[in-house]
């Protein structure tokens, strides 16, 4: 049988699916909204780009988190720094999101509101005025990082390391490159540990030490939980501040909006999530048994790969999907997720995102992109994509 193609190879001649993959996306929702294709360094998988059989797929517990479900499986070694959420079903899965959902609601988020507008202000402080910034760099990824680290209670002597590490586990350059990282990573989260045990303070990363004293999470997902969060606590929303950025100043028309009314600030983000999803694909999911999945013929052990970036751009659903439309209706993206494993930290990522643009939007009144947008570029991953960089005048 024929290897499955990349979607690189579905592409028109000459055009980067890394840049842009929606044209290749559409043509296959086109003919269905499920497919065979090749995953490079993961292989084969059903690749799912319509909105409804997304959400079938993401409440179908037939599809499985857990890699031992894979045809393909023989080794522990499939599971990045322990036993995490992302990787587990119900019971496990129920259980570790339980130790921690009580820091994530909404209510508590929304109390966190002052400190990111302070954490904000001190970085659009330090951006120079008049000048040219890169936004990702000195602003859409400092906030994220800042905020997590202090949620979780890491030191501002660990923050500048980690992101790198992150970074490349998530958007890897090489597979002797990310697994260093991810021997790097391991190292730091067990000395944080480490110190939190010794000397408890009552932030969520001592909360976590005692689980693991008390029994409560073992030794791999105790490190599988701070990894999760330290990691997705951050390099998604980086994404989104610097899409939404991005989103506004390449529609001066609905950047009007959000100028003539700031609470548009919320819209923004909601349809910034919904057209550059940070999150572009769910991980792997696998096929406990045959299933059908919207007419499509899944055989046990098989991977799925919902593309979530694909789903919210589904014309079905969204009347011209691909535009950038603040007063959009219809029905709510699918950029967290759905089902059991609805992103966790959603309350935080929109806090964050929403603070962010109405911060620097007030700070800056003149501010536009000082490059060609066509010169910009996207890094992606299986998981993640997001810019590299995003050259501002502030004016």
């Amino acid at each position: 049988m024929p290897s499955a193609p990349t979607l690189q190879e579905l592409a028109p001649a000459g055009h980067d699916t890394a840049r842009d993959p929606h044209p290749v996306y559409a043509a296959l929702r086109a003919r269905g909204p499920v497919h065979r294709v090749l995953v490079p360094g993961s292989g084969e998988s059903w690749l799912v780009v319509g909105r409804d059989a997304a959400r079938q797929a993401l409440s179908d517990p037939r599809l499985s988190n857990d890699i031992r479900h894979s045809a393909t499986w023989d080794t522990d070694g499939g599971h990045a720094l322990g036993r995490n959420m992302l990787q587990s079903d119900p019971p496990h899965h129920t259980r570790l999101r339980g130790l921690v959902a009580g820091r994530f609601t909404p209510g508590r988020i929304a109390a966190l509101r002052p400190r990111i507008e302070a954490l904000a202000d001190a970085l659009l402080a330090d951006l120079p005025r008049p000048g040219t910034v890169d936004a990702v760099h000195r602003y859409a990824l400092p906030l994220p990082v800042a905020v997590i680290c202090e949620l979780l209670g890491v030191p501002e002597d660990g923050r500048d390391v980690f992101h790198a590490w992150s970074r490349e586990l998530v958007m890897p350059t090489s597979e002797a490159a990310a697994a260093a990282a991810g021997a790097q990573l391991t190292d730091l989260i067990g000395d944080l540990l480490a110190q939190r045990t010794a000397a408890p303070d009552g932030t969520l990363l001592s909360e976590l030490a005692g689980a693991g004293q008390n029994g409560a999470l073992a030794a791999d997902e105790l490190l599988g939980m701070v990894f999760l969060l330290l990691v997705a606590g951050h390099e998604t929303t980086v994404n989104l501040i610097s899409a939404a950025l991005f989103s506004l100043l390449t529609h001066p028309e609905q950047l009007a909006l959000v100028r003539a009314d700031p609470s548009l600030t919320a819209a923004a983000v909601e349809e910034t999530l919904r057209l550059h999803a940070p999150v572009h694909s769910t991980a792997f999911r696998f096929a406990r048994e045959p299933l059908d999945l919207a007419g499509t013929a899944i055989p046990a052990g098989d991977a799925v790969l919902v593309a979530l970036a694909a789903a919210s751009r589904d014309p079905s659903h969204y009347t011209d999907a691909d535009r950038f439309d603040l007063r959009r209706t219809g029905p709510a993206h699918v950029a967290f997720g759905h089902g059991l494993h609805h992103c966790l930290g959603a309350p935080l990522a929109r806090v964050e995102a929403e603070t962010a643009l109405r911060r620097f939007l007030a700070r800056f009144p003149a501010v536009a992109l000082a490059t060609d947008p066509a010169t910009l570029t996207w890094r992606s991953s299986t998981l993640l994509r997001g810019l590299t960089d995003l050259p501002l005048r502030l004016g």
